[in-house]
């Protein structure tokens, strides 16, 4: 916003207002120490959903699992940890980058969808809250830092990124820790294939309010829920294995459908998110999105071009995890950008004034979007 006054003399003077934007001033991870190559899983089960032994040998089964989604290897979490303790991990990491005070945070939003799961007991446990849980770990005192839980698909992160950036923007709140905490490894059927895709891991991002005359951090964001007709395309039930404990439930996804559902609608969230902030997709200098695939994530990117009638796609744009830490659901995002702001991924780094676009896509189905410039 801006005024024109008219001086004694005739000349105009432009008094500039400075807005709020929300800005990343801290990022953390916690990247488990337990790798788990492709070949653990040569010696696996593996049944149809029908309840059927798969004929096909596990060499061949995941080869072309490797060949779709990019995954070679993947972390999971020390038997002694649950979701809570990464979590502090991560935003430990993130207050320390920050160097802002731990009491003066006006909110802690902890995205998950399974809570605290152990190794021996794979029910969730959800109460108390995983952000009550975090916020005592960190022994903050100040009641005023209102911690809440937000269970969104893998897009929750970044839905509590946006959640901040409306606290931020409507003034009740200048400074928001952000977390996005996964043990998929405790809810995933060691008979289903999909379970070679789940990881764990924590990331985690401080959102801070910041005046500006020129735009700064969040400048739009888009989210939509299809869950007219795409409700449960992910969902938990039985494991494949007709023998396997009838009593134990976990993570199943439709994949096929996935992959249709997020070529067709996320490119176009994207393009309405970009257009939002008054850009085009030529001032965009890199896109992080939630991974899962590496093929459906490339396929996305490529109709993303398309829909502006470009039909090359720019190299180096889309940094990825997914060949070393496989799918963290709600972490893939806050990670990356861990890891992209520190500089610790060969090839990728971001500038002052550089626009990126962050995307996710998952249970629900949800989608969402957010743009941002550095």
């Amino acid at each position: 916003m801006s005024w024109i006054l008219n001086t004694p003399n005739e000349e105009k003077i432009i008094i500039m207002n400075k807005n709020i934007y929300s800005v990343i001033v801290g990022t953390g991870s916690y990247i488990p120490t337990i790798t788990i190559h492709n070949r653990h899983f040569l010696n696996n089960e593996f049944y149809s959903s029908e309840g059927e032994k798969l004929e096909r040998k596990n060499e061949e089964i995941i080869k072309k699992f490797q060949e779709i989604t990019g995954i070679c290897e993947r972390r999971y979490v020390e038997d002694n940890l649950v979701t809570s303790d990464i979590a502090f991990y991560a935003a430990k990491d993130a207050l320390n980058s920050s160097k802002i005070d731990k009491e003066t945070l006006d909110y802690i939003i902890v995205a998950h969808n399974f809570g605290d799961v152990s190794v021996d007991n794979r029910k969730s446990d959800l109460v108390p809250s995983i952000a009550g849980r975090l916020k005592n770990k960190l022994n903050i005192e100040n009641p005023k830092t209102v911690s809440y839980d937000l269970p969104f698909g893998c897009p929750g992160w970044l839905q509590g990124i946006i959640q901040a950036d409306c606290y931020i923007q409507s003034k009740t709140a200048k400074k928001i820790l952000v977390i996005g905490a996964e043990t998929l490894s405790r809810i995933s059927d060691p008979h289903d294939m999909d379970s070679m895709i789940y990881a764990d891991g924590a990331g985690a991002t401080l959102i801070k309010a910041v005046e500006s005359k020129e735009p700064v951090g969040i400048l739009s964001h888009v989210c939509r829920s299809d869950t007219f007709n795409h409700l449960d395309l992910l969902r938990m039930g039985k494991s494949y294995c007709p023998e396997y404990d009838k009593n134990d439930l976990f993570l199943k996804m439709d994949g096929h459908k996935v992959y249709q559902y997020a070529l067709q609608i996320v490119p176009c969230v994207v393009k309405e998110c970009i257009e939002k902030a008054g850009l085009s997709i030529n001032d965009i200098g890199k896109l992080l999105l939630h991974q899962a695939n590496r093929k459906m994530d490339e396929a996305i990117l490529k109709r993303l071009y398309a829909l502006y009638g470009i039909k090359k796609v720019p190299s180096g744009l889309m940094p990825m995890t997914i060949n070393w830490l496989g799918n963290t659901s709600v972490a893939t995002l806050p990670t990356l950008i861990d890891l992209l702001f520190r500089e610790k991924l060969d090839g990728h780094k971001l500038s002052k004034g550089d626009c990126v676009v962050l995307a996710s896509v998952g249970a629900g189905m949800n989608t969402n979007a957010v743009t941002y410039k550095c």
